[in-house]
């Protein structure tokens, strides 16, 4: 199942994010990227996956706002299978969250 229109609501959110870039993800759909950093790719209109710190990864599972990640279910990535139009809003809330850990890393290295 997936939400029509998906994908292009979730770019059009993230295009007005100050330095992210998006691109082609090496295993399909598109990937964005703050610097070097991805903070998430899409697949589609169904399916987003969003890497962040273990402790992070647990508490976003825990409150079930994302599931475990559907190929690497041991690392920080989650996934978040959107199947329904709220799946959007939750998503881009935890791709604004892996955008704001990636900026605050950002300014840690630049010290």
């Amino acid at each position: 199942m997936s939400v029509s229109g998906a994908n292009e609501k979730i770019q059009k959110i993230l295009r007005e994010w100050s330095g992210l870039t998006t691109g082609t993800h090496r295993f399909g759909g598109i990937a964005f990227n703050f610097g070097k950093r991805e903070i998430g790719h899409t697949h589609g209109n169904s399916l987003v996956d969003i890497p962040f710190p273990m402790k992070i990864r647990n508490e976003v599972i825990g409150k079930g706002e994302a599931v475990e990640h559907h190929v690497l279910p041991e690392s920080g990535w989650v996934s978040v299978h959107l199947e329904k139009e709220k799946d959007i809003d939750n998503t881009i809330n935890l791709l604004r969250r892996s955008y704001e850990l990636a900026v605050i890393q950002k300014k840690k290295s630049a010290v």
